[in-house]
């Protein structure tokens, strides 16, 4: 068994807070992914944003999985010396090829990279164990391999969508976001980053096997699709099958005067409060004078009584 090695390089993701939640789940051939989605973000590059499996699975013992680990060490190996790499593992039968690829965030250090990726192919084990294909993006990297090539085609399904609360299309800051995924859509290149003040900041990535013209179109689709699901929310990210874009929009950015929707500020709630404190005390010095005159009572007609 031999594995052909192809590289160029670039790709991943990062940020987000989100609120809203969209997810498609893909299926293709016979045996294709579903797609398991986190609702969570922290930040750290191996946190897991989404995984796939195939629901075909191989026998135990046989050519496939021996091709599978030699395939997965491969990546794990590459990624200490470069950010995208993708492979192919030829077998005795047609059944017994496979492909994979890793992708890392293209700002990420070599070190960084490997790691991501070794934290990748683990979770891919564990979460498909025993299916042909398998795949696990994390904030900082990307994994996946299947019997099915899916290496230089490209792929615009939406997998993953997330907006965050709106802010309204009014303020300043929407503008800004505006040229932030205008120029993300524009720039040629597999890794984009775009900010506009410190206040909007955008990212955007392809996979390495994707061409700068398909590299373009898939992150152009991703990008209408924000503005269209997202509308005026401060945050979105959208994830399809060969390429991502995310943008954020700091809190200073949006405003003082802006308030979302349902969400009453500090001094509203220090109102609400105060009032409620004055119902409790009437209520309990009204309990208080009745106990009082009715002790009163009790002890008069002692007195009478005597």
């Amino acid at each position: 068994m031999a594995i052909a090695k192809s590289s160029t390089s670039s790709f991943c993701p990062l940020l987000l807070n989100p609120i809203l939640l969209h997810l498609t789940f893909l299926f293709s051939h016979a045996s294709y992914f579903f797609f398991l989605p986190v609702s969570s973000y922290s930040g750290t590059l191996d946190d897991f944003v989404y995984g796939g499996c195939s629901h075909q699975k191989y026998s135990p013992g046989s050519p496939y999985e021996s091709n599978l680990d030699s395939l997965l060490t491969s990546i794990v190996n590459s990624a200490a010396f470069s950010s995208y790499s993708n492979f192919t593992a030829a077998g005795a039968s047609p059944t017994d090829a496979i492909y994979g690829m890793y992708q890392c965030r293209g700002d990420l250090p070599e070190l960084d990279c490997a790691a991501c990726v070794s934290h990748a192919v683990i979770r891919t084990r564990a979460l498909c164990p025993g299916t042909y294909g398998g795949a696990a993006q994390l904030e900082g990297c990307y994994v996946k391999y299947d019997n099915s090539t899916f290496l230089g085609v490209e792929d615009k399904t939406v997998v993953l969508k997330k907006c965050g609360i709106p802010v309204g299309y009014e303020t300043p800051a929407m503008d800004r976001r505006e040229a932030v995924l205008v120029s993300l859509a524009s720039t040629a290149g597999g890794y984009r980053v775009v900010g506009v003040s410190s206040e909007v900041q955008g990212v955007a990535q392809c996979t390495g096997d994707l061409s700068i013209g398909e590299c373009q179109d898939c992150v152009s689709e991703a990008v209408e699709r924000l503005k269209a699901d997202c509308g005026a929310a401060a945050d979105g990210k959208i994830y399809l099958t060969k390429c991502y874009a995310k943008y954020s929009i700091t809190d200073g950015a949006v405003g003082t005067d802006y308030r979302p929707p349902h969400i009453q500020d500090d001094e509203s709630n220090d109102e609400g409060e105060k009032s409620f404190a004055i119902f409790i005390g009437v209520v309990a010095g009204t309990a208080l004078l009745i106990i009082f005159i009715a002790f009163l009572r009790k002890a008069f007609n002692e007195s009478d009584g005597k």
